[in-house]
């Protein structure tokens, strides 16, 4: 590969690198004005009581299923909270990030599936756009659709993602596809998964705070399958 091709290919990375850095820490300076305003404010409020004791709270959502990388069940829109139930900013600023990571992450496995060679990486490729695909039908029934949550999470996530990425996919041919394939998911994921590390540590909703378990525990076992090295 002629010198500048491979010096325009390490640039490409470093700067799809300091994006996703300061994606997280974006995500993570966020999660800290929350818990600071909610510190401010006080506890929040227990679950309404009446007679003995409390009502039960709503189950989490189960597993989300995908070949060797998770499984369970994505939630049904009607186990979803109500609309009176609202979720507090740092809930509805994951589901959102998280949303729009997903449509990327469908849009990156779509661009290359018909081209992959490596027969093993076409059946995670599909594992992962099955499983995000039932994520984001989840997290965008979750999410409110009135009020000022509601217009938090319609913000539209302009420029979300690696363009520079998608290129060198689309770019890519032969063999090429699998290895930039790879690199690229890769780095996705890894994102992915620091997000909703951050949520575990900082969300409110026992619900949302249980997806992202799922999400940080799937997407470090996606890495590893893609790089062959820990997540």
């Amino acid at each position: 590969m002629p010198r500048r091709t491979l010096r325009l290919a390490r640039l490409a990375r470093l700067a799809r690198l300091a994006r996703l850095a300061r994606l997280a820490r974006l995500f993570l300076l966020a999660v800290a004005g929350c818990v600071l305003a909610t510190a401010c404010a006080g506890p929040s409020a227990s679950p309404a009581t009446s007679g003995a004791g409390a009502a039960a709270s709503p189950a989490a959502p189960g597993a989300v299923p995908a070949p060797a990388v998770a499984s369970g069940a994505v939630p049904a829109a009607s186990e979803l909270p109500a609309e009176d139930a609202a979720l507090s900013g740092i809930d509805v600023l994951f589901l959102t990030t998280m949303a729009a990571h997903s449509e990327r992450t469908l849009e990156i496995v779509r661009l290359a599936r018909d081209r992959v060679t490596d027969a093993d990486l076409r059946t995670l490729a599909a594992a992962i756009e099955a499983t995000e695909t039932d994520e984001l039908s989840s997290m965008r029934a979750w999410l409110p659709t009135s009020g000022p949550a509601g217009a938090a999470a319609g913000h539209h996530h302009a420029g979300h993602g690696d363009d520079a990425a998608l290129d060198r996919l689309r770019a890519a041919t032969g063999v090429d596809v699998d290895a930039v394939l790879r690199e690229v998911l890769a780095d996705h994921q890894r994102a992915a998964a620091q997000l909703a590390r951050a949520q575990v540590d900082a969300g409110r909703d026992e619900r949302v705070r249980e997806l992202a378990r799922r999400v940080e525990r799937s997407r470090t076992a996606e890495v590893e399958l893609l790089t062959g090295q820990p997540g």
